[in-house]
């Protein structure tokens, strides 16, 4: 599978809500980074097992219906791709929607994602009354 077809074969484990097949894209010493992570929550997540831990009660959170917007850009490095996307849907505990733009920088080797640098937007949680999934 090339990066392009892995990332869009993991946005469909999410919609699925199958997170144990989704972690099973990572390498075992692949890497989670949030570089826009506010204050009190991780800013980056090593190895496969600390992925499992953080995606592990997504579903319970944050019921994502849809990926629209879709766009993977091909890098000069083959193994890299860029990719703009919107996740939409609604958080579990309040019914609220759920409406976020994300900009992904990864990075496969060998079928499987060694990096993955989540640029989505803090000021979403920052916000008075902001109830969002992430901070462990």
């Amino acid at each position: 599978m090339s990066p392009a077809e892995l990332y869009r074969h993991g946005l469909q484990l999410l919609l699925e809500k199958n997170i144990p097949a989704w972690v099973d894209l990572w390498d075992d010493d692949g890497v989670l980074e949030f570089p826009f992570a506010p204050e009190g929550w991780p800013e980056r997540l090593e190895g496969k097992t600390a992925v499992a831990d953080y995606m592990r009660h997504y579903p319970d959170h944050v019921d994502v219906h849809d990926f629209p917007d879709v766009k993977i850009h091909q890098t000069t490095v083959p193994e890299t791709v860029v990719v703009e996307m919107r996740g939409v849907g609604r958080l579990v505990e309040t019914g609220r929607p759920f409406n976020m733009t994300y900009i992904a920088v990864v990075t496969v080797k060998d079928g499987r994602i060694t990096s993955y640098r989540d640029y989505w937007n803090p000021l979403a949680v920052q916000q008075p009354g902001a109830d969002f999934v992430g901070a462990n």
